[in-house]
């Protein structure tokens, strides 16, 4: 099982605004859905990404779709862990443009590898493994708390990040091989391609748009 992110270690030095709202943004837009529009099918084949019925207005509208609290409460989670340090990082308005860009990349993955699947994808964890993805490359010593079960029992430890999300996204990658060649009934679910290319972007995207001015020469950051 893998081990439930509880805190970071890495402290910030600015209010996380960005990700604060966006997290506001995903909770508000699920509770509308739930209460004033249609049924889950007919939001999700007007809002969500369908790779068959592609229109890129739905790779934005796809990223702020969850399909239950489960759903919106874990990324959101994540989100909050891993959001703070990588806006702290960018600065509020790249950080922005960081966390959409990555979306949409990993929205592309999942089409180009099932270009004909007539399934919606939906939710935020695309562009959330993009903020994964940066954080490995930025702050890989510090370290996750989690929650994590041994037999019937539960403790918490410490886990270094870049083992956490190399691990992650191992997983993410062979479940993904696994679904290849899958019929189109089978294939709903977790949309791990979307994981895998969200994941890559951030990790491209960290390098080549650089921390904001301010902490440019903080030494921690070119771990």
């Amino acid at each position: 099982m893998f081990p439930v992110p509880l805190r970071d270690t890495q402290p910030s030095d600015s209010k996380p605004v960005v990700t604060i709202l966006l997290i506001v943004v995903n909770i508000l837009v699920f509770l509308y859905w739930k209460i004033s529009l249609g049924s889950q099918e007919e939001v999700f084949n007007a809002y969500g990404l369908i790779p068959d019925q592609f229109h890129f207005s739905n790779v934005i509208t796809s990223m702020f779709l969850h399909v239950g609290w489960k759903h919106v409460l874990g990324n959101m989670w994540i989100l909050w862990i891993f959001g703070d340090n990588v806006e702290d990082l960018l600065g509020h308005g790249k950080y922005l443009l960081f966390y959409l860009l990555c979306g949409v990349v990993a929205a592309l993955a999942q089409v180009a590898v099932s270009p004909n699947s007539r399934i919606p994808t939906v939710g935020a964890s695309g562009a959330i493994a993009g903020i994964m993805g940066a954080y490995m490359i930025k702050f890989p010593h510090s370290r996750i708390l989690s929650l994590v079960t041994i037999v019937f029992f539960f403790t918490t430890v410490e886990i270094p990040a870049w083992i956490m999300l190399i691990y992650w996204f191992v997983i993410q990658f062979f479940s993904g091989v696994g679904t290849l060649g899958a019929s189109q009934s089978s294939q709903g679910g977790v949309a791990f391609f979307a994981h895998i290319g969200g994941f890559i972007a951030g990790i491209a995207l960290i390098s080549v748009m650089g921390p904001r001015q301010r902490l440019s020469s903080r030494g921690d950051l070119d771990w």
